[in-house]
């Protein structure tokens, strides 16, 4: 039996210009063979260009990573030194804190309350396991939020402390200026508070609820306090005589004055110049019956005269 003869092909080839055509044959298996090797280079050259490129992509990566990590680092160094200057300045507020809280009549605040408690942030925190997960650089900006996280705490706390004694210095204020403090003028005060004197003019013993300042005629006199003014008249004895009302039942009275300077129903603050110094109704001279009504009764004014400002008898 006789063998199939192999197929074969020629390849005929034709330069350009002058010169003969060649002709080669080429084996059926040859060119099999041929074709096998190319298509193995090709598969070989770009399973190299692959990888080339997946590592270049790697490389890539690996250096946007890095520079990421870079910027993460300098950002939570950025954090530390912020919380240090917010920490200082958190010290500073407890310390003014405490003082405003002594002024206002409250309590001081205890350290541990002040510093805001211990642990971390508060609430559903679901990034911490992913922050930890990262490694380094998770674990130092995990530990940068649970301390700032404090700080916040401490910050709300010492706000609402400082708040607290506003509150209550605002109160105190206002009752401050309500309520009498400074004599009515400077002078010499020439009859004290008492329950029973002997009155110069009429010549009889009897109660003097209120002291006597004398001071030139015509000598400004001052309300003691911030009020409304409820009269302005003539009484027997006590002459021209000016009330004025500051609430909380107290209420002040300046007697033997020369002339009033306000009218019923005005609105003074302390140290308003009110009226002058006279000697009208029973008086042996220029002076000023200054008194001071509490709930209904004479009190001695001289309590009601801050230090600084103190009676000389």
């Amino acid at each position: 039996m006789h063998k199939r003869a192999e197929r074969r092909w020629t390849v005929v080839v034709v330069p350009h210009g002058s010169g003969q055509s060649r002709a080669l044959g080429v084996s059926h298996t040859l060119l099999k063979s041929l074709l096998g090797l190319a298509s193995a280079v090709t598969l070989v050259f770009a399973g190299l260009a692959a990888a080339a490129l997946i590592r270049g992509v790697g490389i890539t990566r690996n250096r946007m990573l890095a520079h990421e990590n870079r910027v993460l680092l300098d950002e939570v160094q950025r954090m530390r030194n912020s919380e240090t200057a917010l920490r200082d300045s958190l010290v500073t507020m407890a310390r003014r804190d405490q003082g405003l809280r002594l002024l206002a009549g409250l309590s001081v605040l205890d350290s541990a309350v002040q510093q805001g408690g211990i642990g971390g942030p508060r609430g559903e925190w679901p990034e911490r396991d992913s922050l930890i997960a990262v490694g380094d650089h998770g674990a130092q900006a995990l530990a940068a939020r649970v301390d700032l996280d404090v700080l916040e705490r401490r910050a709300g706390i010492l706000l609402t402390s400082v708040g607290q004694a506003y509150e209550s210095l605002s109160s105190h204020w206002a009752r401050f200026a309500v309520t009498p403090s400074i004599m009515p003028l400077h002078g010499r005060v020439s009859s004290v508070f008492s329950a029973l004197r002997f009155d110069p003019v009429v010549r009889v013993v009897r109660p003097h609820e209120g002291i006597d300042v004398a001071a030139p005629l015509g000598s400004a006199i001052a309300a003691t306090a911030a009020g409304v003014v409820t009269d302005v008249k003539w009484e027997n004895g006590y002459g021209n005589l000016l009330t004025i009302d500051h609430g909380s039942g107290i209420v002040t009275r300046y007697a033997h004055c020369s002339k009033i300077l306000v009218a019923r129903g005005q609105h003074v603050k302390r140290g308003e110049k009110v009226a002058l110094v006279g000697s009208t109704g029973e008086s042996t001279g220029p002076h000023v019956h200054y008194e001071v009504w509490v709930n209904g009764k004479p009190v001695d004014p001289k309590t009601f005269v801050m230090p600084e400002d103190a009676i000389a008898d």
